[in-house]
C-alpha cells in the first residue's frame, strides 16, 4: 500500500446524500486516506435531501485517483448521458486501483462500458437493468469482480466502504474505524431488503417507485443506443 491512497467521488446534482457520505465517513479514515469532491464545477452540488455539497476539484483538474467511488440518486439519468462524465469515468478507471459504486451510481459505471462482463449489484429496485450493460446481477449488499467492488442501495454503501476498508488495510484497521463510528446497527424493524418486507409494504414501495423506474429505463436505452 502507498503511503497516501487518493479517493475521489463523483458528484452531481441530485445524488443520495447517505450514498456518499456514508463511504466518504468509513473511507476517509484510512490511513493516508486524501479525498477529493469531483464535479464538473466547483459549484456546491445538491443532495436529493436538501444539502448542498461543496467540491474541491473539477473533472478536468482531478488528479490520478487510486479509488474512484460514483454514488447514485435521481441524478444519475443525467450523469449516464453527460459526454464530460462519462468520458472522466473512463479515463480514472485505467489507473485506478479500485474502481466502485454505490447504489445507482453502478449505471454510470455501465454508460462507461465498465460492468460488462462484470458481477455487479445496485438498489433493488434497478437490479434488472443492469444486465443492460452487459453485467451480471448479483443480489448481494456488497459485489467484487477484480477491481470492481459495487453497494446495494443507500445504505449498504457503509458496508461497502467497510469491504474496501479490509482489503486496504487490513480486519484490525476496519474494524477500530467501525468502533470509533460506533457501526452496529440493531434497526427496530426488519424490512430492510424486498426478500423481508411484508407483502403490502413491499407492494406500496414498488408502486412509489414505479414512474421513477419507468422513467430510468427511458434514459438506459438511449444511453445503450448511443453506446456511450
Amino acid at each position: 500500500m502507498t503511503d497516501t491512497l487518493t479517493i475521489g467521488f463523483l458528484l452531481f446534482d441530485d445524488i443520495t446524500q447517505l450514498d456518499f457520505t456514508g463511504p466518504l465517513q468509513v473511507l476517509s479514515r484510512l490511513p493516508g486516506a486524501k479525498v477529493h469532491l469531483v464535479a464538473r464545477t466547483r459549484d456546491a452540488v445538491r443532495t436529493d435531501s436538501g444539502p448542498f455539497i461543496l467540491p474541491d476539484t473539477t473533472l478536468a483538474e482531478c488528479p490520478g485517483l487510486d479509488l474512484l467511488c460514483i454514488p447514485g440518486g435521481f441524478g444519475v439519468d443525467a450523469a449516464m448521458e453527460d459526454a464530460e462524465i462519462v468520458d472522466f469515468v473512463k479515463r480514472q478507471a485505467t489507473g485506478a486501483r479500485y474502481v466502485t459504486s454505490v447504489c445507482t451510481g453502478a449505471f454510470v459505471l455501465g454508460a462507461a462500458g465498465l460492468l460488462e462482463g462484470r458481477k455487479a449489484t445496485t438498489h433493488w429496485r434497478y437490479h434488472d437493468h443492469l444486465a443492460a450493460f452487459g453485467a451480471e446481477p448479483v443480489t448481494a449488499r456488497v459485489v467484487r469482480d477484480g477491481d470492481l467492488f459495487t453497494g446495494g442501495g443507500v445504505t449498504a454503501g457503509i458496508d461497502f466502504a467497510f469491504t474496501i476498508a479490509v482489503e486496504i488495510a487490513g480486519e484490525t484497521v476496519a474494524q477500530a474505524i467501525q468502533l470509533g463510528l460506533e457501526y452496529d446497527p440493531h434497526p427496530p424493524v426488519d424490512s430492510g431488503s424486498p426478500d423481508k418486507a411484508p407483502d403490502p409494504v413491499r407492494g406500496a414501495v414498488e408502486q412509489r417507485f414505479a414512474p421513477r423506474v419507468a422513467a430510468f429505463a427511458e434514459v438506459v436505452e438511449r444511453v445503450r443506443g448511443v453506446g456511450v
